[in-house]
């Protein structure tokens, strides 16, 4: 399994659009091959507008992949649009993971 990680500040105003996008994003995301998860993380501090977003694939050939769907890369777009700044995307592999069972 591989991760992609990406952190994001937000801009002023557009915390709530930019969760908005992110959850309809995950719709698109269910239906992309070897997706498993996606994780958005906010600080403790409400009023932050760091996040950081983990996605884990199946493999490296499925995250990217999902690079050329277009569907999922207009909403990538329309998260982006949302942010005054994002780091470039890094691919870690995934060493060791649990998933509850469902």
């Amino acid at each position: 399994m591989v991760a992609r990680v990406t952190h994001y500040r937000i801009r002023e105003g557009k915390v709530d659009e930019f969760v908005a996008t992110v959850r309809s994003l995950t719709a698109a995301m269910d239906k992309l091959k070897g997706f498993r998860v996606l994780l958005v993380l906010h600080g403790e501090d409400k009023s932050s507008r760091e996040a950081m977003a983990i996605s884990v694939w199946d493999s490296t050939e499925d995250l990217r992949d999902s690079d050329n769907n277009a569907f999922y890369y207009h909403l990538i777009a329309q998260v982006l649009s949302c942010c005054e700044s994002f780091s470039p995307m890094h691919q870690q592999e995934v060493m060791v993971s649990k998933f509850a069972n469902a």
